[in-house]
């Protein structure tokens, strides 16, 4: 029981020599659980104790052997600690300790809790055994006690518990067993009693469950399973015995896999268990031999892996399914469906047995021809023991479940045959609490579905061999979506995915139109009180007017934002709003012209006409001058004074339609904030002035960032968050952690929904010094390490705040806010096009997102309806994605010149994430196609969305045809009258003529460099000052292109 393994956990007392100054008990922890253990066995003497006056428990010497035992249990369950050779006996009002010195040093703390412990004066007794004797006379003097007290509860004869099951070992065990049997006791095996005192976990016993089951789930996501993959990837020769090793070691030494568990604290269960091909054993004494790991077709691989957290136990079992045949499938499936069954049906009052026959219940319904290879047990009750005995999940046991119970829900099938006559078994294993309205299961983190777990490389293969082949035809290669069916009618990726595709068709046909039909796609319009160019007043009587000045000149009054133009011989007042556009000119007779347009009916910011209906409005008044320069004046200051005033009603506009929001509390004296330092912003605070860094900081309810600056601060509030990433620098040059609200915050004067603070893990500096630096000088390789060091540096103070902010949210009163930090799947990201320049969006777990260029890219997958990817074709380099949401009144997102290479890993990415895909060869315009859906919903309902196969269908009929004509706009392309499509049609042609401009000045650089060497070679037979003058000449032509090589480069820009 003791680790014998890294020599980092609990060394048994007596093998240490300074053991009195290395284990101090935990007093108050051994006061509490003895009395549980004297009320448990009081209150079930005679059903689980035998009716026993005493009970004996004998601790045996330390082994190097891993495993368990009630002896030892009861040490570490007790006092925190193992105590070899050291004999316990309980009594009613005694315990009599049988040890070494050294031992009894530290159990003499123990005196005083034991007397207060329970309502009896219980008296601790120490029997010091001398190191040269044998122990028996004081083996007789407890003994004489156990007999004395028989005597005064008026019984002649005395019964003792004992564990019958451990084999005594050691000159004391064997000694103190030889003494016992002969001492005319009656003896009563106890170990039921102590399997059920240890079933019921307290706290702190299921705190150390969880981390140890968090530190086998770690282990097994990210390394066994990454391992496997890279092993399968690279088609390594790995034996199971050296993935056993690999994986014990990663288990012993935490921080490995991102788990912050003290190392001493931490050991295994059992050596890691690793099983492929044949001889599959699924029982946790199994070993992991040295043949080597098997991942050809149809082969299984079986991982078990068990961690220990100051003793206590967890269990996962994970089985592996490489291009499984539809045997193994189903199998897996009833497999899986029968452990949740098992999970789901253990509830506190239920009887054990209610738990297995849950299982049964599953294979019988579902694969009654599979009832014999099921295994005879569930699984079993799991703490200080893995296998706690008399709590077996089995068809047998009525034992009943109380709640803080733990248990290793273990399942399988052994021995199944498959096409081939291959054996091959499945095993699954989690660990799981009981608790009073839920059973929360540890070890969820590592994925059991089969879509995670089943593994196809086969298609991959037939897909190279195509490709090879059209490569050796001498044809373009065309990868093929479909593999070749083996004999045994094994069902492709591809088509697994159109048939996924097909059944998410039917149900967002059926979602679509069950919201349509009740109303659900009406959203508010969310009108608020602005104030509109209408209520914006200069002066509000005649007096407030300024006095005129003595020449009738146009005037600037700042302070009341009007402008007080000379009409007729008075000055008239405007409020600047109230002025749509300035501008000047010059005529001919060097008179400078003022042209001042207003704001009127008809306008696109009219907002006076409704308030004032039939007056009479002023367009346009024009000044001339001879100044130039007051006229110059006048127009940068009206400017100036339109843009202030704009500026703050379109801040006063943003600020009206903000949601109210939450207080921040502030972390007290007891709560520290989680701080991470010197942050940059993104919007950034507006105002002039160096911009200066700030410091996020999570508190009670939310988080504040905030500068040196009083007024640069800004509060987000938990309640306020709908996404939270962290994104570390991989190939970009800022960490950061960004946050999508939803609903907009003001971050200074800017109404922002989207907020991130960031860092630069490396300066941007360019090297003008116009010569290359060899990759191997020193200075160089310092600057990168230094580099590599600070971007190290940086992501890892981002995690530890990313993780303990994610333990902050897991506390019980954020249960309801789902939030945790998601972090970008690099892997399956992809560069496009959603704002006009390309950048590189990558999925997480919930979003599509684009988080390094702005504006940002933030798009919640459960709010899209559909994906189009249109423009798809065999001859098309690129093409288009249309995100398509599930309320219809919002505009569709659009990504596009997506590189047609990526095609497959979105249309998998898409499938994966339950999310339905059309496609089609053109783009399609659909602002009236949505038009059409809300105002149209019933001709929805009987269409759906299937009117999007039209076009598939038509590329695949017409496929020879579309591979000569290329791609060719729709009508309703051409037609559209939208900007946007306007200027993409204008950058993608310009696009076009430049890399054909660039080509022929490449091939026109070629060819001017080949007639300049012919002629700086010349003839053979030129004479010597031929040839000096000839070089002369193309050196002067080389200074006049250097000189006007600038001029005919700008000619080419649009």
């Amino acid at each position: 029981m003791t680790d014998r393994r890294n020599g980092k956990s609990q060394t048994p007392i007596g093998k240490s020599s300074a053991a009195g100054t290395l284990y101090s008990i935990d007093l108050n922890a051994f006061q509490s659980r003895l009395r549980t253990l004297y009320s448990h066995w009081d209150e079930h003497r005679t059903d689980l104790w035998g009716s026993s006056d005493a009970i004996a428990i004998a601790c045996p010497p330390p082994s190097e052997d891993l495993r368990y035992l009630k002896s030892t249990a009861l040490n570490l369950w007790l006092l925190g600690f193992e105590f070899p050779e050291t004999i316990m006996v309980f009594m009613k009002k005694q315990i009599h300790m049988l040890c070494s010195q050294k031992k009894a040093s530290i159990l003499e703390s123990v005196k005083k809790p034991a007397r207060e412990a329970v309502g009896v004066e219980l008296e601790v007794v120490l029997h010091v055994k001398p190191k040269n004797e044998d122990g028996t006379a004081l083996m007789d003097a407890i003994f004489l006690a156990i007999r004395a007290q028989s005597k005064s509860d008026g019984r002649d004869a005395s019964t003792i518990g004992y564990i019958s099951r451990e084999a005594p070992e050691g000159k004391l065990l064997k000694a103190w067993a030889e003494k016992l049997k002969n001492s005319n006791f009656h003896l009563i095996d106890v170990a039921n009693g102590l399997s059920t005192l240890f079933a019921v976990k307290s706290n702190e016993e299921l705190t150390s469950i969880k981390r140890a089951a968090y530190l086998t789930t770690s282990v097994m996501k990210n390394f066994v399973v990454s391992k496997l993959e890279n092993v399968i990837d690279e088609e390594k020769k790995v034996s199971h015995s050296t993935l056993m090793e690999e994986t014990e070691k990663v288990v012993l030494e935490p921080s490995k896999v991102n788990c912050k568990l003290k190392a001493e604290n931490v050991d295994i269960c059992y050596p890691p268990i690793f099983q492929s091909e044949v001889g599959f054993d699924l029982r946790p004494s199994a070993v992991s031999n040295d043949d080597l790991l098997h991942y050809d077709t149809a082969s299984v691989i079986i991982c078990a892996v068990g961690a220990r957290y100051k003793s206590y136990c967890s269990n996962i079992a994970r089985t592996f399914l490489i291009d499984a045949d539809p045997l193994q499938s189903k199998a897996y499936e009833v497999l899986l469906k029968a452990q949740e069954a098992v999970i789901c049906s253990l509830k506190p009052g239920n009887k054990l047995s209610v738990a297995y026959q849950a299982a049964v219940s599953v294979v019988e319904k579902d694969a009654p021809e599979l009832i014999s290879n099921l295994t005879k047990s569930a699984g079993t009750s799991i703490g200080i023991e893995f296998r706690e005995s008399g709590l077996n999940l089995n068809a047998k046991n009525e034992q009943i479940i109380k709640e803080g119970m733990v248990f290793n829900v273990s399942l399988g099938m052994q021995n199944l045959q498959n096409d081939n006559s291959k054996l091959f078994s499945l095993l699954l294993a989690d660990t799981i609490i009981i608790n009073k309205d839920r059973t929360e299961v540890l070890t969820t983190m590592s994925s059991k579905a089969l879509k995670d777990v089943a593994y196809s490389f086969k298609e991959d293969e037939e897909e190279e061999k195509q490709s090879t082949k059209a490569d050796t035809n001498g044809a373009e290669p065309i990868i093929s979506k479909t593999t070749q069916r083996s004999d045994n009618h094994e069902i492709s990726k591809e088509q697994l995915r159109r048939k996924h595709q097909a059944e998410l068709a039917r149900q967002k046909n059926e979602e679509t139109a069950r919201r349509l039909a009740g109303g659900g796609n009406a959203t508010g319009d969310n009108r608020f009180s602005v104030r509109t160019t209408a209520d914006q007043v200069a002066y509000k009587n005649i007096s407030e007017l300024p006095l005129p000045p003595r020449e009738r000149m146009i005037q600037i009054d700042q302070k009341n934002e009007a402008v007080l133009l000379p009409i007729n011989g008075s000055m008239c007042p405007f409020h600047v709003a109230f002025i749509r556009t300035v501008s000047s000119k010059q005529d001919t007779n060097h008179n400078c012209c003022i042209r001042i347009l207003f704001n009127v009916p008809g306008t696109p910011q009219d907002a006076i006409s409704m308030k004032y209906p039939g007056s009479i409005y002023l367009k346009e008044a024009s000044f001339r001058s001879e100044d130039s320069r007051h006229i110059s004046e006048v127009l940068q200051s009206i400017n100036k004074l339109r843009r202030q005033v704009v500026a703050r009603e379109s801040e006063r506009a943003d600020r009206a339609t903000l949601v109210t929001q939450e207080k921040l509390q502030l972390a007290n004296n007891r709560f520290k904030p989680i701080r991470l330092p010197n942050l940059w912003i993104r919007p950034p605070f507006g105002g002039r002035g160096r911009k200066i860094s700030g410091a996020l900081e999570a508190h009670v309810n939310g988080f504040r960032y905030s500068t040196t600056r009083q007024d640069e601060r800004v509060d987000i509030m938990f309640s306020n968050i709908k996404h939270a990433f962290f994104q570390p620098a991989e190939n970009e040059m800022i960490t950061l952690v960004h946050f999508h609200l939803h609903n907009h915050i003001m971050v200074g004067s800017k109404k922002a929904k989207d907020v991130q603070f960031y860092v630069e893990v490396m300066d941007m500096v360019q090297n003008v010094g116009g010569g290359k630096r060899s990759a191997y000088d020193p200075d160089e390789v310092e600057e990168e390490q230094r580099e590599r060091d600070r971007k190290n540096k940086i992501n890892v103070e981002f995690q530890s705040f990313v993780n303990r902010t994610n333990d902050l949210w897991g506390q019980p009163q954020f249960n309801g806010l789902d939030l945790e930090f998601d972090q970008p799947l690099r892997q399956l990201g992809f560069t496009g096009d959603p704002h006009k320049s390309s950048v590189f969006v990558v999925p997480t777990s919930a979003c599509l997102v684009e988080l390094i260029e702005t504006p940002f890219l933030v798009v919640t997958l459960s709010e899209i309806e559909i994906v189009n990817l249109e423009r798809v074709g065999l001859v098309q380099k690129t093409f288009d994605m249309t995100i398509v949401f599930k309320d219809f009144k919002r505009d569709v997102l659009r990504i596009d010149s997506i590189p047609s290479a990526s095609l497959r890993g979105i249309k998998e990415w898409l499938d994966a994430m339950d999310i339905k895909y059309y496609e089609s060869r053109l783009n399609l315009n659909w602002r009236p196609i949505l038009k059409t859906t809300r105002d149209d919903p019933k001709g929805f309902i009987e269409r759906g969305w299937e009117f999007l196969n039209q076009d598939a269908s038509d590329s695949e009929s017409d496929n020879s045809e579309e591979s000569d004509k290329g791609y060719e706009p729709s009508v309703v392309e051409l037609e559209s009258d939208s900007e946007d499509d306007a200027s993409d049609s204008e950058s993608l042609v310009e696009s076009e003529d430049e890399e054909e401009d660039f080509e022929e000045e490449e091939e026109e650089e070629k060819g001017r460099e080949a007639t300049n060497a012919d002629m700086e070679k010349g003839n053979e037979y030129d004479s010597e000052e031929d040839r000096q003058r000839r070089k002369a000449k193309k050196d002067f032509g080389k200074s006049r292109a250097s000189a006007s090589s600038s001029v005919a480069k700008r000619s080419k820009i649009r």
